[in-house]
């Protein structure tokens, strides 16, 4: 084919396309994407989150802000399943995740210690089915816990194997194990959401999640990046706090506690779970609070 050929071959192509269909004619066969004002925040408080001496206390004040996410601890959970029902029953507020609570670790090279996990997060897991959680957040292994198994290619093998496992165990309990990721202080074998997400993927159950926690993601290169490698596929909790000490959004200044880039994201891919509050506060929670509150919802509609 000489020149001319080539290039009448190509603006016919080009015109056929122009004048048979629109881009938006072209693309019609693709599902639309939710437009990012009717995606909601759903916004949840660890237990220890909202004033009040006892929980029903505390959900009243969370039903007076528009709360809609209760996360409580694991530890205990399987002896407190009737309580959380019975104060939850009549409210507006569902169990979001339940955070951590199982002794032990997955990665732990003492067999006792492995044991111990097991059976202790088998119960929460079981427990947290009972409550319609969406899922149990677990740290592979903390920088405190040793004996730990090596940080290489066989480790992870292992942790697929094992998360595959207790995943299946998750969907039986009608719901899922959500893996956090976190700063590289506190847990480095497990710090980025791309590599949660990819884990999940590795690990074959669709009980193997994942979640960000903006405190944590100072190690992401962009929260934006990070929640979209996650996806719905895997995105399952999100936790919230200042990005510089680990307090009430917003008491770091507006500047430093900026979450619209991963707000984007969330509005972006239809997230329907949950933003969690996990952190405490340097003034008064009647004020700090409320104020965060605030703050998240002026930045989730500037997103």
């Amino acid at each position: 084919m000489n020149r001319r050929n080539f290039l009448q071959g190509t603006l016919a192509g080009a015109a056929t396309f122009s004048l048979g269909a629109s881009p938006l004619a072209a693309l019609s066969s693709c599902a639309a994407a939710p437009k990012k004002s009717d995606v909601s925040l759903n916004i949840s408080f660890q237990e220890g989150t909202a004033p009040g001496k006892d929980l029903n206390e505390k959900l009243d004040y969370m039903e007076q802000m528009g709360i809609v996410g209760f996360e409580p601890g694991g530890k205990g959970l399987a002896g407190r399943v009737g309580e959380i029902q019975k104060a939850l029953n009549g409210r507006n507020i569902k169990v979001s995740a339940i955070c951590a609570g199982f002794s032990g670790f997955i990665l732990a090279e003492d067999p006792a210690v492995k044991a111990e996990f097991d059976s202790t997060m088998r119960e929460i897991v079981a427990a947290a089915g009972e409550l319609g959680s969406t899922g149990v957040i677990m740290v592979p292994a903390f920088n405190r816990q040793e004996p730990c198994m090596p940080h290489n290619q066989a480790t992870r093998d292992y942790l697929c194997e094992q998360l595959h496992e207790l995943g299946e165990y998750a969907l039986q309990c009608k719901t899922t194990i959500i893996l956090e990721p976190l700063n590289r202080k506190e847990a480095f074998y497990l710090r980025l959401v791309p590599d949660a997400a990819a884990i999940c993927r590795d690990s074959k159950s669709e009980g193997v999640k994942c979640m960000g926690d903006f405190w944590h993601m100072q190690e992401e290169t962009s929260d934006y990046a990070a929640f979209m490698a996650a996806g719905p596929k895997y995105l399952q909790h999100v936790h919230i706090a200042s990005r510089g000490t680990r307090k009430m959004p917003g008491e770091d200044g507006v500047v430093v506690d900026n979450y619209v880039d991963g707000m984007r994201a969330l509005k972006e891919m239809n997230y329907q779970h949950y933003v969690s509050f996990e952190c405490g506060t340097n003034g008064d929670r009647a004020v700090t609070l409320p104020a965060a509150v605030q703050l998240m919802r002026s930045q989730w509609e500037q997103a």
